[in-house]
C-alpha cells in the first residue's frame, strides 16, 4: 500500500485529515527501514504500513496511524526520540517510544520477572491507550504472517498471543481481534486440533447442506412476519472457540451443538427485544442460555442479548441481537474513543471508560508486593467475566463470576470487608462462601472488632480482596514471624560457624531485594523463605555444605533397621515430599508420594501402609527424577540442556527419546537430584530456556505396576 493509499484510506472516514504529516511520516518511516527485511523477505516497510492500515480500518485518529509508521524507528533504526518528536512532535514522539518500551517487555519471562513487566505493561497503557492499540495491531499482522518465523519463535510468539495479548485484546472490548488472534495462535499450538475441527466443518457442510443461508432465511421470515426491520448474519464459530468448548464440557465434535453463531442488528433497543420475541416464539428456548446484556452491560462496555435456541433438525444456534450503536461499540470497543467518522470525533456513550480501568488497576497493582499475588490479580481483571449485584441502596457492584458477600463487601469499601461477618442475600441470610448471581441485593453485617480470617483466602475470587486479606494476616502476624524468623536464622548462622548480626542480616536483605531486614525476617518467619536462603544469600558455598550428608540408609525415618527399601517408580518421591510406605511380602518396602496416584489400589488394605518421613538435613545427589520434555530440535539444542542441568549440580543418569518430529523432539530425562528444592531448581532453570517447550515431572501409576510384573 502507497502512501496515497493509505492517505485515501483515511479520508474516507476522515475528510479533515492531515494528509501532510501521513505522508511524511511513510517517507521518514521507509527511509529508515530501507534496506532491512522480514523474515519472509518482504522489504521491512510493508510491516509498519500494514499495522497502520488495520488501524485505519478501526478509523484511528492521525497520531495513532503515524505512530503505527513509525512504531519501529527508535527500536531498530538510527532514529531516535528526540529525531522523532522535532519532526512530528512531542505527542506522537511519545507514542512511538511507548511501543518500543512494549516490544521490549518479555511477558513470558521467569515469575517474577514476568510481574514486573506486567507493572510496565499496564503503567505503559495507563499513559495512553493508543500505545496498546498499536501493540495489539502489531502483534495482530505478525501473527498473520508467522509461518516465516523459525519454528521455536512461532511457538513462543503464539503463546504469548493466546496468553496475553488475546484476553487483553477482549478487555478492551475488541471482540473480533480477540477471536482472530485466539484462533492464529491455535493454528500454531495446536494445529491438529484445528486442522480436525475445519475437517469436520467441512463434513458437515456436505452432510447438511448450508445451514447457515438456510437459518438465516428462516430468522428473516419471521421478523418480517413480525414487521421488524432488521439485518441477519450467520457464521461457523472460530475453530478455536469450538475446542475450548468441547473441553470445557469434555465433548466431542458430533455432541456438541452451538457451533453456529447468528447476529440480528436492530435499529432500536426496543427493536431487540421484539426480535427476541420472535424468535423465541418460533423456536424453543434453551434454558440457563439467556443473557440481558443491554440492561446490564458487560464492564468493558458490551452490550447485546444472548440467547441459544433449538433450530433446525434439534440443533442448538447461539443468537446474538444488538442495535447498530451496540455493534460498533462491540467490534470497536476502546478503539472508539479515538474513532472518526466524517472528519468528527466519534461519541459513544457506551463505549468502555477505559482511562479509568486502567487507573483504578494501576493502583490495586502498586499495592502488590508479591509477585503471585500481582499475577494473580493481572489474571483475575483480564480473564473473568462480571455479575451485578446491588447494595441495600441500589447501586451496582460489579465482580468476577464466582464471587462472594467478602467480595462484596471489600468493592464497597476495605474497611466494610474487613469488618464482615456475615451477610444478607435478597433478604435472606447466608453463609459467607455463597456464591452470588447477577441481580442479587447484597447486605453485608460488620462488627467492631472483627478482622479478616486467613480461611477467607480460599473464598474469595477477587484479587482486590486477596491483597487486602493477605495484607491484614500479614500485618497481624508481622511481629510474632519477626521474632521467629530472628530466632531461625541466629539458628541457621551457627550452623555454619557464623553470627547473624545485624550487619549479616542487613546484608542478606538487600542481596535478597527485600525492603529491610524485618521484611526479610517475617518472610522466615511466615516459611515464605527458608534459612538456607538467608545463609546462602551471604555464604553460598557454606549453605550448600550444611550439616554432613546423611547415609542412604538412613535417609527415611520411619522404617524398622531389618527393613530395606525402594522408592516407587511411579511417583519417585524425593526428600521433601510427604511419603508413605506400602509393605510387600518378602520384598522392601515401596516408598510412594502422599499424593501419588498408584496407592489408589491399596485404598483397601491399611494394615500394609506405613507412616514416613524423610531425615532432615543434607541428602545426597541419589535420588532419581525424570523429567518429560519437548524442545526444538536444532543445532546445539540439546547440548544446552544437557548443560544447565549439570549447572545447577544435578547428573543426568539416562536420555530416552519419545518422539521425533521434524520440530521438536520429545524426550524423558533421569536426573539425579538431592530434594525437592533441588528438582525445583533444575525444572525452573530449564522452564526459563527458550528452546524448551514444554517440562513436567513425570508421573504414570503403571510404572510400578510394571517393575512388579517384571521382579516377578
Amino acid at each position: 500500500m502507497t502512501a496515497d493509499d493509505l492517505i485515501a484510506l483515511v479520508r474516507a472516514y476522515n475528510p479533515r485529515t492531515n494528509a501532510k504529516l501521513i505522508a511524511e511520516a511513510y517517507d521518514f518511516g521507509e527511509q529508515m527501514h530501507d534496506g532491512q527485511f522480514r523474515h519472509s523477505g518482504e522489504p521491512y516497510f510493508t510491516h509498519p504500513v500494514a499495522v497502520a492500515t488495520i488501524l485505519a480500518q478501526q478509523q484511528m485518529d492521525d497520531a495513532t496511524i503515524v505512530c503505527a509508521l513509525l512504531h519501529d524507528t527508535i527500536e531498530d533504526t538510527k532514529a531516535n526520540f528526540a529525531e522523532v518528536e522535532r519532526r512530528f512532535g512531542r505527542d506522537i514522539a511519545e507514542l512511538v517510544d511507548g511501543v518500543t518500551k512494549l516490544t521490549n517487555i518479555q511477558l513470558t519471562s521467569t515469575r517474577s520477572k514476568q510481574a514486573e513487566n506486567f507493572r510496565k505493561l499496564f503503567m505503559a497503557m495507563s499513559r495512553d491507550l493508543r500505545v496498546i492499540l498499536v501493540k495489539l495491531a502489531d502483534r495482530l499482522h505478525n501473527m498473520r504472517t508467522i509461518k516465516s518465523m523459525r519454528p521455536e519463535k512461532q511457538v513462543q510468539k503464539a503463546r504469548e498471543t493466546m496468553d496475553i495479548y488475546a484476553p487483553l485484546a477482549g478487555r478492551m472490548g475488541m471482540q473480533w481481534m480477540r477471536e482472530e488472534l485466539e484462533d492464529l495462535a491455535f493454528k500454531v499450538l495446536n494445529s491438529e486440533a484445528r486442522n480436525s475441527i475445519m475437517r469436520r466443518f467441512i463434513m458437515l457442510q456436505k452432510e447438511t447442506g448450508d445451514v447457515i443461508q438456510r437459518i438465516t432465511s428462516d430468522m428473516r421470515i419471521e421478523l418480517e412476519k413480525a414487521g421488524i426491520q432488521a439485518e441477519v448474519y450467520g457464521r461457523a464459530k472460530k475453530p478455536y472457540s469450538i475446542w475450548r468448548k468441547m473441553q470445557e464440557k469434555d465433548q466431542g465434535f458430533s455432541r456438541l451443538s452451538d457451533i453456529y453463531g447468528f447476529r440480528v442488528i436492530t435499529a432500536t433497543e426496543a427493536d431487540c427485544y421484539r426480535v427476541l420475541g420472535a424468535i423465541h416464539q418460533r423456536w424453543r428456548s434453551v434454558p440457563g442460555r439467556f443473557k440481558d446484556y443491554i440492561s446490564q452491560p458487560k464492564s468493558n462496555g458490551y452490550r447485546s442479548i444472548h440467547t441459544t435456541v433449538s433450530g433446525r433438525d434439534g440443533k442448538r444456534v447461539e443468537v446474538q441481537i444488538r442495535t447498530r450503536e451496540m455493534h460498533e461499540v462491540a467490534e470497536t470497543g476502546v478503539a472508539a474513543h479515538w474513532s472518526y467518522k466524517n472528519g468528527e470525533r466519534v461519541e459513544n456513550r457506551f463505549a468502555v471508560d477505559p482511562v479509568r480501568w486502567i487507573a483504578q488497576l494501576t493502583e490495586r497493582l502498586d499495592d502488590e508486593s508479591d509477585h503471585d499475588e500481582f499475577l494473580e490479580a493481572v489474571k483475575l481483571e483480564m480473564y473473568q467475566d462480571q455479575v451485578f449485584c446491588f447494595t441495600p441502596k441500589g447501586d451496582v457492584i460489579k465482580l468476577p463470576r464466582g464471587a462472594t458477600p467478602i467480595d462484596f463487601a471489600y468493592a464497597i469499601h476495605t474497611r466494610i470487608g474487613a469488618a464482615c461477618v456475615g451477610a444478607k442475600v435478597d433478604g435472606i441470610r447466608v453463609p459467607l462462601w455463597t456464591r452470588l448471581k447477577n441481580g442479587q441485593s447484597v447486605d453485608i453485617i460488620t462488627a467492631e472488632g472483627q478482622k479478616p480470617e486467613a480461611t477467607w483466602i480460599d473464598i474469595v475470587v477477587t484479587g482486590r480482596a486477596k491483597s487486602a486479606i493477605r495484607r491484614a494476616l500479614r500485618q497481624e502476624d508481622r511481629e510474632r514471624y519477626i521474632k521467629l524468623g530472628r530466632e531461625l536464622a541466629r539458628v541457621a548462622f551457627e550452623n555454619v560457624g557464623k553470627i547473624a548480626t545485624v550487619k549479616a542480616l542487613r546484608t542478606a536483605a538487600k542481596t535478597l531485594a527485600m525492603d529491610d531486614v524485618d521484611e526479610m525476617l517475617a518472610r522466615l518467619g511466615s516459611a515464605e523463605l527458608t534459612s538456607r536462603e538467608v545463609v546462602r544469600a551471604i555464604y553460598p558455598d557454606l549453605a550448600e555444605k550444611q550439616g554432613e550428608e546423611i547415609e542412604q540408609s538412613r535417609a527415611v525415618v520411619g522404617i524398622t533397621a531389618d527393613q530395606s527399601y525402594n522408592r516407587g517408580k511411579c511417583c519417585q518421591p524425593v526428600p521433601g515430599e510427604r511419603i508413605v510406605g506400602i509393605t510387600f511380602r518378602g520384598q522392601p518396602l515401596v516408598i510412594h508420594t502422599i499424593d501419588c496416584q498408584g496407592l489408589a489400589a491399596f485404598e483397601d488394605q491399611p494394615e500394609r501402609w506405613v507412616d514416613l518421613h524423610w531425615q532432615d538435613g543434607l541428602h545426597s545427589a541419589s535420588h532419581t527424577v525424570t523429567l518429560d520434555m519437548t524442545i526444538s530440535n536444532d543445532a546445539g539444542v540439546l547440548g544446552r540442556i544437557c548443560t544447565v542441568i549439570g549447572e545447577q549440580d544435578a547428573n543426568i543418569s539416562d536420555l530416552n527419546f519419545i518422539d521425533r518430529k521434524p520440530d521438536f523432539y520429545r524426550l524423558q530425562v533421569d536426573v539425579d537430584l538431592r530434594d525437592i528444592e533441588h528438582l525445583h531448581r533444575v525444572m525452573t532453570a530449564l522452564e526459563a530456556e527458550s528452546n524448551v517447550s514444554s517440562i513436567a515431572r513425570l508421573q504414570d501409576p503403571t510404572r510400578e505396576k510394571r517393575r512388579k510384573e517384571d521382579h516377578e
